[in-house]
């Protein structure tokens, strides 16, 4: 078999998610709304659910599977992170889940998958880990997330410097999404689009609600050099600004699938 490809940096995926815990508080309501666009897909199945695996929810998502009457275990690579879930949660690696076969019916991993270098290997192991005729509910960040920001970065860091460094993460194509669930062995899978404009009054604050999520930089060939003092800056003066207000967009995956009954 191949080796796969470390894009992403682990160790620092952990890091950021280990100190973006204490201030998850921050992005809570916006993390809560885009938890709550995928968890209102169970309402379009008759199908009830008892035993929820919760990967990556930041303490949002398992707060509305128990509203649900749902018993969930929360994991996250940052056991702070996992911790904001409460009892019971363990940190964890998705690429390894440390599961029997068929201990949940329903395993929802939103905006938690795309710092995941096997995600193909992932996906099955998420399978492996649903019973039979169990759901799998999944959010990802598509490409042309934060496409804004990415030109603003490389066009500044080329003006300042002549030259760029990847600064944003890689983000799959939906067309890939489907294709990535069939060939880890689920039923029925769907991959469908959401596309969420988010408005700033204040530049600076995109980035600290990247940081406050986590969401920094972990690329593994990511420039370990300082970047120009007036990078940022000007990146940001940059942006596509709608009544005065600079605009991000967000484009999700939601992907649906079911294992073999």
């Amino acid at each position: 078999m191949s080796p796969v490809p470390r894009i992403f940096d682990r160790r620092t995926v952990r890091q950021r998610r280990d100190r973006a815990a204490a201030r998850a508080e921050g992005v809570a309501d916006m993390f809560g709304d885009f938890a709550a666009r995928l968890i209102e897909r169970l309402d379009d199945t008759t199908r009830r659910f008892s035993r929820a695996l919760d990967l990556g929810g930041r303490g949002v998502v398992a707060r509305q599977l128990r509203a649900r009457e749902i018993a969930v275990v929360a994991g996250d690579l940052s056991a702070r992170m996992a911790a904001l879930s409460g009892a019971p949660a363990l940190a964890l690696d998705e690429e390894f889940l440390p599961f029997a076969p068929a201990s949940f019916d329903l395993v929802i991993a939103p905006l938690a998958l795309h710092w995941v270098n096997d995600l193909p290997g992932a996906l099955i192991q998420i399978r492996r880990a649903l019973a039979p005729g169990g759901l799998f509910l999944a959010s990802l960040p598509l490409l042309g997330t934060l496409a804004e920001l990415r030109a603003a970065l490389l066009d500044a860091e080329a003006e300042l410097s002549g030259g760029a460094a990847a600064r944003v993460s890689p983000f799959p194509d939906l067309r890939d999404c489907a294709g990535l669930l069939q060939r880890a062995g689920f039923h029925l899978p769907v991959a469908d689009s959401e596309e969420i404009s988010v408005l700033y009054a204040e530049p600076a604050a995109l980035l600290r609600d990247l940081r406050d999520a986590g969401e920094s930089n972990a690329l593994a060939a990511r420039s370990r050099r300082i970047p120009p003092r007036a990078l940022f800056p000007a990146a940001l003066a940059a942006l596509p600004r709608v009544n005065g207000r600079i605009k991000v967009t967000i484009r999700l995956a939601v992907l649906t699938g079911w294992a073999p009954d």
